[in-house]
């Protein structure tokens, strides 16, 4: 339903965006400009010129100059997604995304990841929806020919690459995909249950993007090339360039490797719109196997994307849901204390849409409780209707969201080249504005009473085992797939070398060489500023124009290290009472004069501080800051909102007892202190060390911990230096004094491995944490660590992820990480692997780890060094990420020019310096690890490691 992508990370698409645009399109030769619309061009919003091209094969080229930082993005977008696919052939345009990155005639086998990770670029990417495939990467300007000779060798160059033992190798690689975003998570067959009883079968929303297993493991040679065939042709193809590049020589490049692709056989039949109703109102029921608290979804068919309806349906279900004063909390939150969390939104597609709201209530409620709350809270908002007020508010919220998705060159590559497939025109977005803008109240009832008012709908009840008896009276058991893993039922598929063999495609030039760099370029060093308030506040900022907006944190000592033993979620508890109501304005007041400027004020708590995370128009940071005063001064600890917050957390802990990942992180804290600590606990501790929680404590805790004379501002964005010291020296806090600095928890040393193992029953995967303690960030050593990191486990191309997922189909993602903070840090490895292969990816695991440091040699240290000095270029693009860098600085105490320090220091490591601090650190002998799994099946084979027997921890 939702996109899926090659890996587990991955940039943000750009939802709705909202700028001036000038834009060009091209077609034979003759250059035609289009008039911006004079409602699109506000004087605060930036413009975003492009040019399109068609090429005579019919690929369409859209290119974006953005000079703000030295890097291109591509983005290739491909007008195929699930919903094309045949009867029998579920899954494949997703197992066809995977397949592309794989090999191509001239980049060769894991060519295009290797050549990324080479040149400094930030990673290859994709991801595939209902109806679309996109393919991006980003790297520095100078390696422009680089990209597009590698983006052109995947599209044209690709089909003769491609054989049955890649297939069969990437099948695995996609069932663990599966089975980590569907079968091993609670309500992860929700969508699935959705969309079989929305859509009838042979509607293209019928099956979900993923596809089921028994297709995927059907899919043929045969299978690959029809469908490459029909497809993936240039005339069903946007190729968007968006960066620091010349335009003319841009366009010659594009034509050089692009144009002698060929053309389909065939035209692309158009798409039309294919929207459903309901001839009666349907209910199920799945009894879920990883959920601990029930969840109801409502689900009405929409509207497609684009359609005129579809921005009403989007204010109208964000006021239903969102804020203090949206009907759904009102009712069923505050009132009736039927649940903590409403949640939905409306979801368009090319063809057909879905309005969602979901409930998940409180333990052992009755899901039949809900559905009358349901209709209580509509009826509310059938009789007020929305206020201008918060139809306005809504709006202007949205202009922040606005500014976030353009930051980015690749955001906007990947924004542009999706306009152009929908709607034939890059610059569609300013058609987005002008219909978000006019939605009226009146749009606002319509879309309500015409989609959702007495419209039948579908309903699921998912419940945890055994508790069938909560679902909606009447629900029908749902039929849902349940895969079973047998031990050795799947063999490894290795990679055949042999039978890469085809006759090379006709090209007027040797594509087979690769491009060479570019000019070269001197890279950019941010301006730190920096000052102390007369209130004791040190300040660290960046200034940037790019877009007018601001991002600041405020961060207090006020972690979660600070709180009682027996009540670790106090710090986290005071942090997030902040945000509800301050001084004369109560929760919805406070939201309302937040919402009205655009601006939001969030707090987060971690292991050493809490921060309040503000988010504003650069035009409002006077009013932004007053209300961030009011909050840190005389936040108002309603009692009320007190308990209904507890309830919320109480909830929540319950929640991740069924979540694997959850399971592992907390079995790893519990483990890895040497001493007792709040830290010790994960999350905000147990549903009843949560419930000792008395507001008093709150209050006690915001009294002695929030002073601002300890704390450190981090600001970036266009702010003005004068007035960012005047506004942030007026704040006051609670706490006049700062308090006596707190040693870290020390980490428990690890003389062997030691293996600990949580059951969970019938498990389709294995969550597998790997720990041990390391280097402080202020080490000199640590940078050669993190350094050395980057090709064992921090890439797609890293050792860990070639072999436990390439070369094995044992995972669909595995990471290795170094990480700490002033005083200490870890090292360690995170993974879910196939149930039946958990002894062989731990054997794995640790043999890649104890041989690296053996195998390493002077050509892979120089490769490591050149692409992370390389992939400098990309490090400071967006306001977040400059936010991440003065965070940093202040947070550790480092020097304004740590960053180009530790790089110094990875440039002069020599490899015996390498392979010292490799054995220091990275001992697959010396770790703690937590497995959490099927014990019936896994739990005795564990003890073949070597490492004694496991320590069974339920």
């Amino acid at each position: 339903m939702f996109p899926l992508r090659k890996t587990l990370t991955f940039p943000v698409i750009v939802g709705l965006s909202i700028f001036a645009l000038a834009s060009c399109s091209k077609n034979g030769g003759e250059s035609v400009t289009e008039k911006v619309p004079e409602q699109a061009q506000s004087a605060t919003l930036p413009s975003l010129d492009f040019e399109k091209i068609t090429l005579d094969n019919g690929l369409e080229v859209v290119l974006h100059i953005d000079r703000s930082d030295p890097l291109v993005a591509i983005n290739l977008a491909v007008h195929v997604g699930s919903g094309r696919e045949n009867v029998g052939k579920t899954g494949f345009a997703h197992l066809f995304e995977h397949l592309l990155f794989m090999d191509s005639e001239n980049l060769g086998y894991g060519g295009l990841d290797e050549m990324n990770t080479r040149i400094g670029g930030e990673g290859t990417n994709g991801f595939t929806t209902n109806d679309m495939t996109q393919y991006f990467q980003a790297v520095p300007k100078d390696a422009l020919e680089k990209v597009i000779w590698a983006e052109a060798d995947k599209l044209g160059y690709f089909i003769k690459t491609v054989n049955q033992n890649i297939i069969d190798r990437e099948k695995q690689v996609v069932k663990n995909e599966k089975r980590q975003r569907v079968d091993n998570r609670p309500y992860g067959h929700n969508f699935y249950v959705i969309g079989q009883a929305i859509y009838p079968e042979g509607h293209p929303y019928h099956h979900q993007v993923i596809g089921s297993l028994e297709d995927l493991e059907n899919a043929t040679l045969e299978d690959t090339k029809a469908f490459f065939n029909q497809w993936y042709r240039p005339d069903n193809v946007t190729v968007t360039l968006a960066g620091d590049f010349e335009l003319e020589e841009a366009k010659t490049l594009i034509k050089k490797y692009f144009g002698e692709i060929p053309s389909g056989e065939k035209p692309t039949p158009a798409t039309k719109a294919q929207p459903v109703t309901l001839s009666e109102t349907k209910h199920f029921v799945h009894e879920d196997n990883f959920a601990t608290l029930p969840q109801l979804t409502l689900t009405w068919p929409a509207v497609p994307e684009y359609h005129p309806d579809s921005y009403a349906l989007n204010v109208l279900m964000s006021y239903l849901v969102d804020g203090k004063e949206a009907p759904m909390n009102q009712v069923l939150i505050d009132e009736k204390q039927l649940t903590t969390s409403v949640s939905g939104f409306n979801y368009t597609k090319e063809l057909a849409g879905e309005v969602y709201l979901f409930i998940n209530p409180k333990p052992n409620e009755d899901i039949d409780n809900l559905l009358p709350a349901v209709w209580e809270a509509f009826a509310r908002f059938e009789k007020d209707g929305i206020p201008e007020e918060a139809l306005t508010r809504i709006k202007t919220e949205s202009e922040v969201g606005i500014f976030d998705s353009i930051q980015s060159a690749l955001g906007k590559a990947i924004a542009m080249g999706e306009y152009n497939i929908f709607t034939g025109d890059p610059g569609f977005l300013t058609t987005d504005i002008k219909n978000l803008q006019a939605v009226s109240a009146e749009d606002v009832m319509n879309v309500y009473n015409k989609y959702i008012k007495d419209q039948h709908y579908v309903s699921t009840s998912f419940t945890p085992k055994g508790q069938k008896d909560l679902a909606l009276d009447g629900a029908q058991i749902a039929k849902v797939v349940e895969e079973v893993v047998i031990q050795g039922a799947e063999k490894d598929v290795p990679y055949d070398p042999t039978a890469r063999v085809f006759e090379p495609t006709a090209s007027s030039f040797d594509r087979s060489v690769e491009p060479p760099f570019g000019d070269s370029f001197v890279l950019p060093s941010p301006t730190l500023w920096d000052a102390q308030g007369s209130n004791g506040l040190k300040m660290l900022g960046i200034q940037s124009d790019e877009v007018p907006l601001i991002e600041f944190s405020l961060e207090f000592d006020a972690g979660k290290m600070r709180s009682p033993l027996d009540k670790p979620g106090l710090a986290s508890i005071t942090g997030n009472m902040l945000t509800k109501g301050a001084g004369d304005l109560d929760v919805a007041a406070f939201e309302k004069a937040l919402g009205a400027l655009g601006s939001s004020l969030t707090t987060q708590t971690r292991d050493q501080y809490t921060l309040i995370r503000g988010k504003t128009l650069a035009r409002n940071l006077d009013e932004t800051v007053t209300l961030l005063q009011t909050m840190i001064k005389a936040p108002r600890f309603d009692e009320n909102e007190f308990k209904l917050m507890q309830e919320s957390y109480s909830q929540n802990a319950v929640s991740q007892l069924a979540n694997p990942d959850f399971i592992a992180a907390r079995e790893m804290a519990n483990i890895k202190y040497a001493e007792p600590t709040p830290l010790a606990t994960a999350g905000a501790g147990s549903e009843a060390q949560i419930k000792a929680i008395e507001l008093d404590d709150v209050k006690a805790f915001h009294k002695k911990h929030y002073a601002i004379s300890s704390a450190k501002l981090n600001i970036v964005g266009n702010f003005d230096e004068e007035q960012t010291l005047n506004l942030f020296s007026s704040l006051e806090g609670p706490a006049k004094e700062a308090l006596a600095a707190l040693s870290v928890p020390k980490l428990a040393t690890v003389e062997q491995t030691q293996v600990y193992f949580y059951d969970v029953p019938e498990s389709k995967q294995s969550v597998l944490q790997m720990r041990r303690p390391a280097l402080p960030v202020n080490n000199e050593d640590f940078a050669k660590l993190e350094a050395l990191n980057f090709p064992l486990g921090s890439i797609y191309t890293s050792k860990l992820m070639t072999e436990l997922r390439v070369n094995k189909g044992y995972t669909y993602g595995i990471r290795s990480f170094a990480t700490g903070n002033a005083e200490q840090g870890e090292f360690g490895v995170g993974t879910s692997v196939r149930t039946n292969v958990t002894l062989e990816s731990l054997s794995l695991i640790s043999e890649i780890l104890g041989r690296y440091s053996e195998e390493m040699t002077e050509a892979e240290l120089a490769q490591t060094k050149d692409a992370l000095l390389r992939g400098q270029a990309l490090k400071n693009e967006t306001l977040s990420d400059k936010l991440g860098l003065v965070q940093e600085i202040t947070r550790f105490n480092l020097p304004y020019d740590a960053k180009s320090k530790n790089m110094d220091i990875v440039q002069a490591m020599t490899l015996e310096e390498a392979k010292t601090v490799l054995n220091s650190h990275v001992r697959p002998d010396a770790m703690n690890i937590v497995v959490v799994g099927d014990a019936a099946t896994q739990l005795e084979r564990l003890e073949k490691l070597g490492f004694g027997k496991p320590i069974r921890l339920n």
